[in-house]
């Protein structure tokens, strides 16, 4: 019921990415790609890159022996995965036509772009807002509340493992035809929420809800990438996180609008008008910054020269299709059990349960075979976890939603049985988390632009992170006062506001400009993983344990009711306060909602240890010794 750090990272949320000449004399907007003196002969150009690198040239020790400069280069710097992949001859068509159409853009077109972009956010941010806000009293009106985290579940799953595929698309096809695929799928899936009758049908609106939102967060961020410099990156990205201050508050409200004065289906159907409205200028920017850079020459099209089944085929192979599909179905078919055991007939000892939980093994180990021995081209990055950093980063990610999900997928529901909130009150305290972690944002970016020091950054978001979640083990009960739980959510905030886009950062210092969307795609599978296991440990304890607690707690008079006001939260709220069914439903609800902060809480000194895993990167450090990443007019 929240926005996912999948979000937070991308979005914030995400939600959800290096060359200075003079780091003494470093102006803001810089046209990079073809610097102002490469005009006259490849000589002279050479001469002119080797004494004096602006605006993305390559430094001219690249071709000196790095001995003779070893005093020079620390070698806790990252570009260390395959500097050779970042050469013109191994850039694949979509990062040429990027740095091709960032070469065109001027510095107020540049700034168009950003606005456009975060407006695109804005919205996207407002209405996953309005949607989670109404998710529980959906799945209500299907008698079935308790599957909350089982839509969501799948929705993560799916769009964390597609967006190594979306990585492959916008590296191959470009950048806009990335955007424009996820919006359309973003769209689709607001619409299936807006129609359905059925949890089915929810279900799989919620889905493709998620992939085209998860993907379309992640093809912004590469864009955001592409257009600025390591150093100041986390600025515009903290920037572009800051829509979630003003939905936090406008999403909730809307939301019960929604709920009370119209219904739960336009909350949906609304949103999927405005995102279209939205998202065309940014396509239109997009396609004549393309036309142009094709004018000028920047752009070469090439023919591949084969018919449309010969390309069905290669394009079968090149996204490994068949690696994609053994993800998907055995994370799903590994995790789904978990939410679905208390509505299975014979719980655990379920036939339907056992097998998907031997299948979903099966699956993921016959992935990593397919990738060891038979896929032509390989699914998974699996060179980047080689890296020690790039590898402690996607697992600090992992492990933070991981920990997260477990305390927070049920938290809306508690605030509002519990605690008595109203839908928009209850959100305010749910999003407070996301709120300073939107905050802090901007903050973390302006940090890293000063000293470039990237561990320590991390180093400082632990105490937040470790206070906000180990004290809610104590406080995590009804009698607990609402501002108390606000507090702690302000303080998980702050940590974990500071954690992602650290970890982002450390993941674009240690990879090339060809690699960057795959670095982060792979950032996002373990965010996306990590959520979906904090979500499969809810729903399991949630589905297991409290029904068990409503047949303990309730009256004997209404005990055979118990299914039916543990399938609706609207059941459990139409007991007043002081009556014996509604103090047993709270007494239910704060036994399950302890353990699910104690599981969550388990995880943490895992990510702790992450943390100090990475190599000591200093990106201002970095940028001087080796240059910008990006090329064209960049920030």
């Amino acid at each position: 019921m929240k926005d996912t750090m999948a979000e937070m990272g991308a979005r914030n949320h995400g939600d959800p990415f290096y060359r200075l000449s003079s780091l003494s004399d470093d102006p803001v907007f810089r046209s990079g790609g073809r610097p102002r003196c490469i005009r006259a002969d490849p000589a002279s150009n050479s001469a002119a890159m080797a004494a004096h690198s602006i605006n993305g040239s390559s430094p001219s020790n690249h071709g000196e022996d790095p001995e003779k400069h070893a005093a020079a280069i620390d070698t806790n710097d990252g570009y260390e995965i395959s500097d050779d992949a970042d050469s013109t001859q191994h850039k694949q068509e979509g990062v040429k036509q990027v740095e091709a159409i960032t070469t065109v853009f001027s510095k107020k077109l540049l700034i168009v772009m950003f606005i456009l972009l975060y407006l695109v956010s804005f919205i996207d941010a407002l209405g996953q807002s309005v949607g989670d806000s109404l998710a529980p009293y959906v799945t209500s009106s299907f008698g079935q509340h308790g599957l909350l985290t089982t839509a969501s579940l799948i929705a993560r799953i799916i769009g964390g493992v597609i967006s190594l595929t979306i990585a492959k698309v916008i590296d191959i096809w470009g950048r806009c035809e990335g955007f424009v695929v996820m919006v359309i799928i973003t769209i689709i899936g607001e619409i299936l929420k807006a129609v359905s009758h059925d949890v089915e049908t929810y279900a799989a609106g919620t889905t493709l809800y998620w992939v085209g939102h998860i993907g379309m967060n992640y093809v912004i961020t590469i864009m955001l990438a592409d257009m600025t410099t390591l150093k100041n990156r986390l600025i515009i990205f903290g920037i572009q996180g800051t829509p979630g201050i003003a939905t936090v508050f406008a999403g909730s409200r809307i939301a019960d609008l929604f709920y009370h004065h119209a219904n739960f289906r336009w909350g949906f159907g609304a949103f999927a008008i405005i995102l279209a409205a939205f998202a065309v200028p940014v396509c239109v920017v997009f396609v004549w910054a393309q036309r142009k850079a094709s004018k000028q020459g920047l752009i070469q099209k090439r023919n591949s020269g084969r018919t449309a089944w010969e390309s069905t085929k290669y394009y079968f192979v090149e996204f490994d299709v068949i690696g994609m599909f053994l993800t998907v179905f055995g994370f799903v078919l590994l995790l789904l059990p978990f939410s679905l055991t208390g509505y299975a007939p014979y719980g655990w000892r379920t036939p339907y349960i056992i097998a998907m939980f031997i299948l979903g093994g099966v699956l993921l180990a016959a992935f990593v075979v397919w990738e060891r021995f038979f896929a032509p081209v390989q699914y998974f990055p699996f060179k980047y976890l080689k890296d020690r950093t790039i590898l402690a980063a996607c697992g600090l990610y992992g492990i933070m939603f991981l920990s997260i999900f477990c305390w927070d997928a049920y938290y809306g529901s508690y605030l509002q049985v519990v605690h008595g909130l109203s839908i928009t009150t209850a959100n305010y305290v749910l999003n407070g988390l996301s709120l300073a972690s939107m905050f802090i944002g901007p903050f973390v970016g302006l940090f890293i632009a000063k000293t470039g020091a990237v561990k320590w950054a991390a180093i400082i978001g632990i105490p937040f992170v470790v206070l906000g979640t180990v004290l809610l083990v104590e406080y995590r009960k009804p009698s607990t006062p609402v501002g108390l739980l606000v507090l702690f959510q302000i303080l998980n905030g702050l940590g974990d506001g500071i954690w992602t886009p650290v970890a982002q950062l450390a993941i674009m210092a240690s990879v090339p400009h060809q690699q960057v969307a795959v670095g982060l795609a792979l950032f996002g599978l373990f965010g996306s993983i990590g959520s979906a296991i904090g979500n499969a440990i809810a729903g399991a304890l949630w589905n297991n344990i409290l029904p068990q607690k409503l047949e303990e707690f309730l009256p004997a008079d209404v005990k055979n009711r118990t299914a039916e006001i543990f399938g609706s939260i609207e059941v459990q709220q139409s007991f007043p306060f002081g009556t014996p069914e509604r103090d047993a439903i709270v007494a239910a609800y704060g036994d399950v909602q302890r353990k699910l902060v104690i599981a969550g809480s388990a995880f943490l000194p895992l990510a702790i240890v992450f943390i100090f895993v990475w190599k000591n990167i200093n990106v201002k450090r970095l940028e001087s010794t080796h240059g910008t990443q990006t090329k064209g007019t960049i920030f």
